[in-house]
């Protein structure tokens, strides 16, 4: 039987400054899905990586006295820094700088420029440069760039143009009958009604005014355009066009992840170059959200100019909250697809209401009684009480839950039901009073089946997290003394959570350090303080 393949992607991040929660957050949101699915037992490709080309990048390098290349390679250090940190499980990472890439670009540009979909012409109108984006004059809201607000300018020079008016009938076609192609719908709607339906313009794809980009094989004195040259990381990465080997396994991606901001560049740029090159369209582009910044506990009226940089920065957040609690947050916070806001005042609240006094209080409060009752661990199976079943069958409804979320990528709704099930373990011991029962000798069977019940629904707990939260997974493995880990030896899987009983009994419980200690504002403030002069001292040493 051939095993299912999953294949998923984030943006290609643009290396030209130290990356911030924003980022992090679709890079944690694609991670959380690759590792639901190999949970699940696929084959999955995980892929992430660099764009480094483009003007932006040439001008940043100018600045910082490197050349471009020197530049790009020092950020990239950074970013995989981050994203070992955020115990990112990618697969491959592409950079846009890497040979294979180079090359493969040039043969996707020159099969398009002989087959007639590249013409060579002169363009004429506006460029974004921070946006790398061209825009024509219909576009521009108030003058500006229509994505980002800035200053646009007037550009003429000679391009190579790709005829996108030539295939936007057939992207249109595709669109309306596969109605999950774009996600979420509000994005199709905006995709076919501001940019398909009123008619796709030419593309400029290549520049003549600098040169850090992929040279145009037959005419050197053009580079192509960043974003032609970005997209095809996404088969280039699996091989494509001459090592397919990957290209053949896990090609059609199943989604591309990307800000809302991108989902032009993704939606019709993108799929218009397969269309052309006669490659089947990905399943899926999911636009999810931005994190909007605002000022809760940390506001910038609090802070030194030096510090208000480091109040979204995820190296100086994991410090302050631990990683896992910033995984959790950054999924849990904002509705998947939707924007959210992103404030240390809401961070501390879920830590110290979710993490601290939900889960973390559960699995301590249940690991102290069986240790207290029953040192030598549970003994065999007693009779099941209506309220022990109720929780088993809760916790049967809350694994199908978090599997349909997984499929709508639902990811807060995913948790949210796993909370609900967290939840109702705390008012099951208030129910139930282990305490009181302790201290009746005819109902020690009774006591050990309410610890159990409890015991066995927090393994189904970690196992359901997994995906969200890995390190606390392992660490409640290990609290409650069972022989499953979930991090570099793997043993178990996301049918695991699925049934009640799983828990061994007999084995000893372990006690662990507070997994989720509360947040206090007041030191929580100093030590932010005393990390972002720490950073500061570190950039300066670097410089």
């Amino acid at each position: 039987m051939t095993k299912e393949t999953f294949y998923i992607t984030t943006p290609i991040y643009y290396p030209s400054g130290r990356l911030t929660i924003g980022n992090s957050y679709t890079t944690v949101a694609a991670d959380a899905i690759a590792r639901y699915h190999r949970l699940r037992g696929a084959d999955v490709m995980f892929l992430t990586g660099t764009d480094e080309h483009g003007q932006k990048l040439q001008q940043a390098a100018e600045n910082s006295g490197l050349n471009p290349q020197e530049y790009v390679d020092q950020m990239v250090v950074g970013i995989k820094d981050l994203w070992q940190l955020l115990n990112i499980s990618y697969d491959e990472f592409i950079r846009t700088t890497d040979e294979h890439h180079v090359k493969a670009v040039q043969k996707i540009f020159t099969r398009l420029y002989e087959q007639g979909d590249i013409y060579l012409d002169e363009y004429e109108g506006n460029y974004c440069t921070p946006c790398e984006s061209f825009w024509t004059d219909s576009q521009l809201l108030d003058g500006k760039c229509p994505d980002c607000g800035r200053e646009v300018h007037k550009m003429k020079e000679e391009s190579y143009f790709f005829k996108m008016s030539k295939y936007q009938d057939q992207l249109l076609a595709h669109i309306e009958s596969h109605p999950d192609f774009i996600q979420p719908a509000s994005r199709a709607k905006e995709m076919v009604n501001n940019f398909l339906k009123p008619g796709l313009d030419d593309l400029a794809v290549s520049r003549t005014s600098f040169d850090w980009g992929v040279p145009v094989p037959f005419n050197d004195k053009h580079v192509i355009y960043v974003w032609f040259d970005a997209v095809c990381n996404y088969i280039t990465a699996m091989g494509y066009p001459d090592n397919p080997g990957n290209m053949n396994k896990f090609w059609p991606a199943n989604i591309h992840l990307v800000g809302k901001d991108i989902v032009r560049f993704h939606t019709i740029i993108w799929p218009i170059i397969l269309l052309a090159l006669g490659v089947e369209l990905p399943k899926q582009v999911f636009g999810h959200g931005w994190l909007l910044m605002k000022g809760g506990k940390l506001s910038k009226s609090k802070l030194s100019e030096s510090e208000e940089r480091y109040i979204v920065d995820p190296v100086v957040l994991s410090e302050l909250y631990g990683v896992d609690a910033i995984r959790y947050f950054l999924l849990r916070e904002v509705a998947f697809g939707a924007d959210g806001n992103f404030s240390n005042e809401a961070m501390m609240l879920r830590i110290n209401s979710d993490l601290a006094n939900d889960l973390g209080n559960l699995l301590s409060r249940t690991i102290s009684m069986i240790m207290k009752y029953f040192p030598e661990g549970l003994p065999e199976a007693g009779e099941i009480d209506p309220l022990d079943q109720e929780i088993r069958d809760l916790a049967d409804q809350v694994y199908l839950n978090v599997k349909e979320s997984f499929t709508q990528l639902s990811l807060s709704d995913a948790l949210i039901a796993i909370w609900e099930l967290i939840g109702r373990c705390n008012k099951y011991i208030d129910q139930t009073m282990p305490w009181a029962l302790a201290k009746d000798e005819t109902k020690q069977a009774r006591l050990a089946e309410v610890l159990y019940t409890l015991a066995d629904a927090l393994q189904r707990i970690a196992i359901m997290i997994a995906p969200f939260m890995p390190q606390t997974t392992d660490k409640m493995f290990a609290g409650l003394g069972c022989d499953l880990k979930y991090g570099s030896e793997c043993n178990i899987t996301w049918d695991m959570a699925g049934e009640s009983g799983q828990y061994p009994r007999g084995i000893i419980v372990k006690k662990i350090d507070v997994m989720f200690p509360r947040i206090d504002e007041t030191e929580n403030m100093e030590k932010f303080r005393k990390l972002s002069a720490d950073l500061d001292s570190k950039l300066a040493g670097e410089q």
